[in-house]
Protein backbone atom coordinates (compact mmCIF):
# COMPACT_ATOMS: atom_id res chain seq x y z
CA UNK A 1 0.00 0.00 0.00
CA UNK A 2 0.87 3.21 -1.01
CA UNK A 3 0.11 6.67 -0.39
CA UNK A 4 1.34 10.03 -1.84
CA UNK A 5 0.30 13.36 -0.62
CA UNK A 6 1.29 16.56 -3.19
CA UNK A 7 0.26 19.93 -3.12
CA UNK A 8 1.42 21.88 0.20
CA UNK A 9 2.90 24.90 -0.18
CA UNK A 10 3.46 28.42 1.53
CA UNK A 11 0.75 30.69 1.43
CA UNK A 12 -0.41 33.81 2.88
CA UNK A 13 -3.43 33.95 4.95
CA UNK A 14 -6.82 34.02 2.74
CA UNK A 15 -5.64 32.00 -0.04
CA UNK A 16 -6.24 28.41 -1.54
CA UNK A 17 -4.26 25.10 -1.76
CA UNK A 18 -5.35 21.88 -3.12
CA UNK A 19 -4.12 18.78 -1.51
CA UNK A 20 -3.95 15.18 -3.48
CA UNK A 21 -3.37 12.20 -2.13
CA UNK A 22 -2.80 9.17 -4.84
CA UNK A 23 -3.06 5.73 -3.74
CA UNK A 24 -1.72 2.13 -5.06
CA UNK A 25 -1.44 -1.03 -3.67
CA UNK A 26 -5.37 -0.88 -2.10
CA UNK A 27 -8.88 -1.44 -3.35
CA UNK A 28 -9.71 2.70 -3.26
CA UNK A 29 -12.85 2.50 -4.43
CA UNK A 30 -13.86 0.50 -1.44
CA UNK A 31 -11.77 2.38 1.39
CA UNK A 32 -12.82 4.86 3.97
CA UNK A 33 -10.12 7.85 3.30
CA UNK A 34 -9.18 10.59 5.79
CA UNK A 35 -7.35 13.46 5.98
CA UNK A 36 -5.30 14.38 8.99
CA UNK A 37 -2.55 17.23 10.58
CA UNK A 38 0.30 17.60 13.06
CA UNK A 39 1.55 20.95 13.90
CA UNK A 40 4.35 21.43 15.04
CA UNK A 41 4.16 20.46 19.08
CA UNK A 42 0.65 19.55 18.64
CA UNK A 43 -0.96 15.59 18.50
CA UNK A 44 -2.05 15.07 15.17
CA UNK A 45 -6.17 15.81 14.35
CA UNK A 46 -8.65 14.64 12.17
CA UNK A 47 -9.21 16.96 9.52
CA UNK A 48 -11.61 14.97 7.20
CA UNK A 49 -13.27 12.03 5.92
CA UNK A 50 -14.96 10.69 2.88
CA UNK A 51 -16.50 7.18 2.73
CA UNK A 52 -15.71 5.07 -0.27
CA UNK A 53 -18.75 6.59 -2.82
CA UNK A 54 -17.73 10.29 -1.81
CA UNK A 55 -21.56 10.44 -1.11
CA UNK A 56 -20.65 10.88 2.99
CA UNK A 57 -17.99 13.29 4.38
CA UNK A 58 -17.35 14.58 7.92
CA UNK A 59 -14.79 17.88 8.86
CA UNK A 60 -13.30 19.01 11.73
CA UNK A 61 -15.35 21.99 13.57
CA UNK A 62 -11.71 24.30 12.99
CA UNK A 63 -12.41 23.45 8.69
CA UNK A 64 -15.87 23.58 8.68
CA UNK A 65 -16.68 25.59 5.39
CA UNK A 66 -13.57 26.22 4.49
CA UNK A 67 -12.57 22.81 3.42
CA UNK A 68 -13.92 20.82 1.06
CA UNK A 69 -12.94 16.58 0.60
CA UNK A 70 -13.82 14.85 -2.65
CA UNK A 71 -12.06 11.90 -4.04
CA UNK A 72 -12.03 10.54 -7.47
CA UNK A 73 -12.19 6.51 -7.81
CA UNK A 74 -11.16 6.13 -11.36
CA UNK A 75 -7.88 8.31 -10.29
CA UNK A 76 -7.83 6.62 -7.05
CA UNK A 77 -6.80 9.68 -5.65
CA UNK A 78 -8.73 11.76 -2.56
CA UNK A 79 -8.25 15.80 -2.90
CA UNK A 80 -8.73 18.52 0.19
CA UNK A 81 -9.49 21.92 -0.97
CA UNK A 82 -8.68 23.96 1.39
CA UNK A 83 -9.91 27.91 1.12
CA UNK A 84 -9.61 30.66 3.58
CA UNK A 85 -6.26 29.47 4.82
CA UNK A 86 -5.63 30.81 8.47
CA UNK A 87 -2.07 30.45 9.88
CA UNK A 88 -3.48 27.96 12.31
CA UNK A 89 -3.98 25.67 9.84
CA UNK A 90 0.44 25.14 9.18
CA UNK A 91 0.82 21.78 9.92
CA UNK A 92 1.85 18.55 7.93
CA UNK A 93 -1.21 17.56 6.42
CA UNK A 94 -1.17 13.18 5.70
CA UNK A 95 -3.94 11.01 4.18
CA UNK A 96 -4.49 7.56 5.53
CA UNK A 97 -6.68 4.82 5.59
CA UNK A 98 -7.06 1.31 7.55
CA UNK A 99 -8.22 -2.14 6.20
CA UNK A 100 -9.41 -2.76 9.57
CA UNK A 101 -6.37 -4.32 11.36
CA UNK A 102 -3.65 -1.97 9.94
CA UNK A 103 -3.57 1.90 9.45
CA UNK A 104 -1.91 3.18 6.54
CA UNK A 105 -0.11 6.46 6.02
CA UNK A 106 1.16 8.79 3.62
CA UNK A 107 4.57 10.45 4.05
CA UNK A 108 2.80 13.74 4.27
CA UNK A 109 3.10 17.41 2.83
CA UNK A 110 4.06 20.51 4.67
CA UNK A 111 1.13 23.42 4.41
CA UNK A 112 2.91 26.84 6.32
CA UNK A 113 0.41 29.66 6.01
CA UNK A 114 1.62 32.99 7.10
CA UNK A 115 -0.30 36.13 8.18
Amino acid sequence: VQLVESGGGSVQAGSSLRLSCEASGIAFSLKTMRWYRQAPGKQRESVASINSSGGITNYADSVKGRFTISRDNAKNTMYLQMNSLKPEDTAVYYCSTSTGRIDYWGQGTQVTVSS
